[in-house]
């Protein structure tokens, strides 16, 4: 299928452009990847593109589309119709969708925002309730990997992708994944998909 000039809007060392960026690789689709810093997120041209002012925003045509679950599903709709990246049976993608919620919330308040304050010292939220919740959601990934592979159905989808970033990112926010066996193993098959791209590591603080 023709992709005449998809632009994705982002830095690459954010876990939620990272889930989209990752999405176009895996299924083979070329992108020109725009640098939005924080000067040009503040633009009015970049204001023009979401007036939030948020990453990630996907430019497919005259389609332009912000939150980088909302990408993920158009991705899937879009250019995987029919695949398994997102399940057509109720079940299936009652499933995806609760885990795109997880990633929205219990996902980003927890690891997301832990690694946030320890590696550049933002966000309003308390590092210490981030940290809590983070190993919250991991012991219940822990409990639901246990017998499964994937976390939404039998096979990759994207919810796996709108988890994984975080998660493997965790260790960045001082959330350690030693004691989860279950989380690596499943960080370890989405990183094994043809076409994967890590997201850069980032180097901790001494003083963190």
């Amino acid at each position: 299928m023709s992709t005449p000039g998809i632009k994705l809007y982002g830095v690459t060392l954010s876990g939620h452009c990272h889930r989209v960026a990752l999405f176009l690789n895996l299924l083979n689709i070329p992108f020109e990847a725009v640098n939005a810093d924080a000067a040009l997120r503040a633009s009015a041209d970049f204001r023009q593109l979401n007036p939030l002012g948020q990453i990630p925003v996907l430019c497919d045509g005259d389609l332009v589309l912000s939150d980088s679950n909302a990408i993920l599903v158009y991705l899937a709709k879009r250019y995987a119709a029919g695949s398994l990246w997102l399940p057509e049976d109720a079940i299936g993608a009652a499933q995806v969708q609760r885990w795109l919620s997880i990633a929205a919330g219990e996902l980003r308040y927890g690891p997301a925002n832990a690694r946030i304050y320890r590696l550049w010292k933002m966000g309003k939220d308390d590092p210490v309730r981030a940290a809590e919740i983070g190993h919250d959601l991991l012991a219940f990934m822990e409990q639901h990997l246990a017998t499964r592979h994937y976390l939404a159905t039998d096979h990759p989808s994207i919810a796996d992708l709108a988890c994984h970033s975080y998660v493997a990112h965790a260790p960045e926010g001082g959330i350690p994944l030693d004691q989860y066996p279950a989380v690596r193993a499943w960080l370890a098959r989405i990183e094994q998909l043809p076409g994967f791209v890590a997201m850069p590591r980032s180097a901790i603080p001494e003083a963190a």
